[in-house]
């Protein structure tokens, strides 16, 4: 009968958890091609991830398979430019409380179309109808650094990586998560995926 994968306890337990996922996934060796019901039954009752991916809407960057993770194992939060908004504020305050997982990733990817349009705000002056706009100035501020004049690629990858770094520390400038640090209870890293290799590389 299949059972769930035992889920690792403690946060650096669960980063090489993934990063085994994401090196399976990068080889084209994925674990998890089907969904037993058995599984669906457990999670029926409840659900007890191990981590929780705060990550971009991009259709080609899907938590569950880059990690190569079952379903039930990861609570993922997807916005455009992984935006941290007061809606996502809420779902990550979720899952710290309720579910309780030690881990917390900020997954950034290659060819980002949020940070390319607010790269585009602030050195060519272009502006984007007002919703995504609005978007874009949540993502804005952390793109302060980022020189004009670099060539394309290099512009975007140094926006992506910093994006990633103003996401992780917004949430760093949390009461709630100041104190789940402090404590030992939570460990949260920045990741940027690579689209074309298909691996995660984990920024220091």
């Amino acid at each position: 009968m299949p059972s769930h994968p035992k889920t690792p306890d403690e946060a650096d337990e669960i980063l090489q958890h993934l990063k085994d996922g994401n090196e399976r996934f990068a080889r084209g060796e994925p674990r998890f091609a089907v969904v037993h019901k058995e599984l669906l039954a457990q999670l029926a009752r409840a659900q007890r991830p191990y981590a929780t991916i705060i990550g971009c809407s991009d259709s080609r960057v899907a938590p569950e398979l880059i990690f190569d993770a079952g379903l039930g194992e990861l609570f993922i939060i997807r916005v455009a430019g992984n935006v941290i908004s007061p809606e996502v504020m809420g779902s990550i305050q979720y899952a710290g409380v309720h579910l309780k997982t030690p881990l917390f990733v900020v997954l950034g990817h290659e060819g980002c179309g949020a940070v390319t349009a607010a790269l585009d705000a602030i050195h060519r002056g272009q502006q984007q109808p007002s919703r995504i706009q609005k978007l874009l100035d949540d993502i804005i501020p952390g793109l302060a650094g980022i020189e004009p004049g670099l060539a394309p690629d290099v512009e975007l990858q140094r926006g992506v990586e910093a994006n990633v770094r103003w996401s992780i520390a917004q949430l760093r400038a949390t009461p709630e998560v100041q104190a789940r640090e402090k404590e030992g209870k939570m460990k949260l890293v920045g990741a940027v995926f690579e689209i074309a290799t298909g691996r995660v590389r984990f920024l220091a």
